[in-house]
């Protein structure tokens, strides 16, 4: 499996980004799918995720209302629509896939996915 993200880049605070993932592998459409974001010094913390068929969706709390996850299995891609971004948003975002992923659960532990992409930098200026 792999993934390739896009659609990184600088932003002024309030502005809106998408960002892609495309995936491989026959059976993309049954892994579940997530967004995770990475700063120097922390952890890489899960920002939203979206089960295999797209009927459920989760989010970081402070992103909630500004990001929409999506997929379109067919093309076998997973977006991230990110409006209104705010400079704490500023990060290195990754998409993951999760094989072991079923029914509505989404992932939200890091080390539970399977495949990462290579990442993509979001800059937020103030």
């Amino acid at each position: 499996v792999q993934l390739v993200e896009s659609g990184g880049g600088l932003v002024q605070a309030g502005a809106s980004l998408r960002l892609s993932c495309v995936g491989s592998g026959r059976a993309f459409s049954s892994y579940g799918m997530a967004w995770f974001r990475q700063t120097p010094g922390k952890e890489r913390e899960f920002v939203a995720g979206i089960n295999w068929d797209g009927s459920h969706t989760d989010y970081l709390d402070s992103v909630k209302g500004r990001f929409t996850i999506s997929r379109d299995n067919a093309e076998k891609t997973m977006d991230l629509q990110m409006n209104n971004l705010k400079p704490e948003d500023a990060a290195v975002y990754y998409c993951a896939a999760d094989l072991h992923a079923y029914a509505d659960y989404i992932e939200k532990t890091c080390s539970k996915y399977d495949y990462w992409g290579q990442g993509t930098q979001v800059t937020v200026s103030s």
